[in-house]
């Protein structure tokens, strides 16, 4: 996994509709914050946003699949799901998107 700079500032200016936001380097990506709460992944230059039971029906919609990684021989899934493409060029239109990530990330945080 990889993520470039360039990338990685335009998604944070992307998502600035929800407010502050922040990239921190991780394994090789980068998680996404806001109010010190990860709601997206950047792996290879590619934008994932968090997503549960009452999200992933969106992203299905749109034909995006979720984040995996190979764990020790066999994939794992993550619960970040491809944002469509369609979103990068509309920023008004990331918006929502972006707080429904934020708000699966809160429902997840309160089941820990």
């Amino acid at each position: 996994m990889t993520v470039s700079a360039e990338f990685s500032d335009f998604v944070c200016e992307l998502l600035s509709g929800l407010g502050e936001v922040s990239a921190r380097r991780m394994f090789g990506g980068a998680g996404i914050y806001h109010d010190g709460l990860m709601f997206g992944l950047i792996a290879d230059d590619v934008l994932y946003l968090k997503a549960d039971a009452q999200t992933i029906a969106d992203y299905e919609a749109e034909g995006k699949g979720p984040f995996v990684y190979d764990g020790k021989g066999k994939p794992v899934r993550m619960s970040y799901w491809e944002v469509p493409e369609r979103l990068f060029d509309a920023p008004g239109a990331m918006t929502p998107w972006a707080q429904n990530a934020y708000q699966a990330a809160l429902r997840a945080a309160k089941k820990a």
